[in-house]
Parts: C-alpha cells; sequence; structure tokens
C-alpha cells in the first residue's frame, strides 16, 4: 500500500531560553486511504507532529514526505503551494471567516490556490454533509457542529490526498462529535482520503483504523482496530509510566 504520508526521523526542538525537544527522532508512516488517530499525555509532542507533517512547520531535522515528495527540501513558497494543492485542515476552532458565507467559506482555499471551483463539487459536498441549506448563511447561524461539518466539506471540496484535523471535536458536544468523526470516515471510505487526525478523546479514536501513541515527543506504540476501552487502558499506561 501506497504511504500518503511518511516521516523519518524528525526533530523540533524549540528555544524559549530553555531548549524544549516536542519530537525526539519519530519516524512513522501513514497508508493511503486510511484514517489515523494521534494521541498521547499533554505535552508528548502529537500536535508538532501533525504540524510537521502538514508542512505546517519545519523539523528541525528529519524529513517528511507528502505524496511521494519530500517537502523539508522545498523552500517556504513552494511547501505552501503543495500544500494548497495536496492536503485539507480541520482545527478545533473552524477557523471560518465571519463576513463569508458557507459556501465562501467552502471555496476559500481553492480561490486563494487560484484554482476555479467546480460549481458541482462544491453542491455535491455540501449535499453529501447536510449544507446545501445553509450555503448562503454566515457561520454565526450556525451551531458548534454545523460549523465544524462546513471546515470538513471546505478539507474535501479541494479533493486532498490527506486531510489533517487537529482536535476537530474537542470544542462539540457528543451527539455533534459523532457527526464530524462519521464525517471523517466517510472522507477515507467514500472519498479515498487519507486523515491523520490529533485528539485527546478514546471515543474519537476508536473511529480510526490504527491509533499511533507519542510520550515525551517518541513513538510510545500502536493500536490496530481500536476500541474506547483498549485506547484509554494504554493512555493510562502511558501517564503511569
Amino acid at each position: 500500500m501506497t504511504d500518503a504520508v511518511r516521516v523519518e526521523s524528525l526533530y523540533r526542538t524549540y528555544d524559549a531560553g530553555t531548549p524544549v525537544t516536542a519530537l525526539d527522532g519519530v519516524s512513522a508512516a501513514f497508508a493511503a486511504g486510511t484514517f489515523t488517530a494521534v494521541m498521547g499525555p499533554s505535552g508528548s509532542g502529537k500536535s508538532t507532529l501533525l504540524q510537521c507533517a502538514a508542512g505546517l512547520d519545519r523539523p528541525s531535522a528529519g524529513r517528511v514526505f507528502l505524496g511521494g515528495v519530500e517537502l523539508t527540501a522545498t523552500g517556504d513558497t513552494a511547501m505552501t503551494k503543495f500544500r494548497r494543492e495536496r492536503a485539507g485542515f480541520v482545527f478545533q476552532d473552524y477557523n471560518l471567516l465571519s463576513a463569508l458565507t458557507v459556501e465562501q467559506n467552502v471555496v476559500l482555499p481553492l480561490r486563494l490556490a487560484g484554482r476555479r471551483p467546480d460549481r458541482g463539487r462544491v453542491r455535491a459536498v455540501l449535499g453529501t454533509l447536510g449544507l446545501t441549506e445553509r450555503a448562503g448563511e454566515l457561520p454565526e447561524r450556525l451551531s458548534g457542529g454545523q460549523r465544524q461539518r462546513v471546515a470538513v466539506a471546505r478539507a474535501l471540496v479541494g479533493e486532498p490526498a490527506v486531510i489533517f484535523a487537529d482536535e476537530p471535536t474537542g470544542a462539540l458536544d457528543l451527539r455533534s462529535a459523532r457527526e464530524v468523526l462519521a464525517l471523517l470516515r466517510t472522507a477515507v471510505r467514500d472519498f479515498g482520503r487519507t486523515v491523520i487526525m490529533v485528539t485527546h478523546d478514546p471515543m474519537a479514536a476508536a473511529y480510526a483504523d490504527t491509533v499511533l501513541f507519542l510520550a515525551d515527543g517518541r513513538l510510545a506504540g500502536q493500536l490496530s482496530a481500536p476500541t474506547p476501552e483498549a485506547v484509554a487502558a494504554h493512555l493510562t499506561e502511558l501517564v503511569a509510566a
């Protein structure tokens, strides 16, 4: 199976007076068409791994491959362009522009990349996510779950190879969280996307095919076909170690 994303010996150190190592030699591969959750205790490096894998941050050392192209070998401009073409993003705080309608928010990344939105594609994605009747409304008129569905639609409409999701259910109630997680599974099953999701929630992680665990910036285990109970037990072991 082809790797959609591969990271090799990633190190990320921040210097805020005293150097802090967020990633300490992490290597991992994420196969195309799979859903991976990344988990770990607070400060384990999971969000840093996501940001480096997505090209939102540069590692201090190591290599990142997205679709077989080494992002870490490109300049900032080329990295931004490639990221816009190959990656979609879903964040905890939605990152929607309040002055734009639902549809305008969904097509914004395409316009920023200089691409003409395919109206048929936009309508199909909005329909799949139950947003057709909301297309002309502003985000302030939507619930939290609906806003996150807009963020998922925005991530899907550009047909990215990989969707990176950072705590996408962290601000949602249980029902809305389950709806968004089901949509991310749909992105894998029906749209053939690869999803890499950072989460602290064992229930959310159980929607993934595989859970990758981090602790102190290093890999600390992997769990296939996860259940909430198995994920919670592994996290408890990490915290207690």
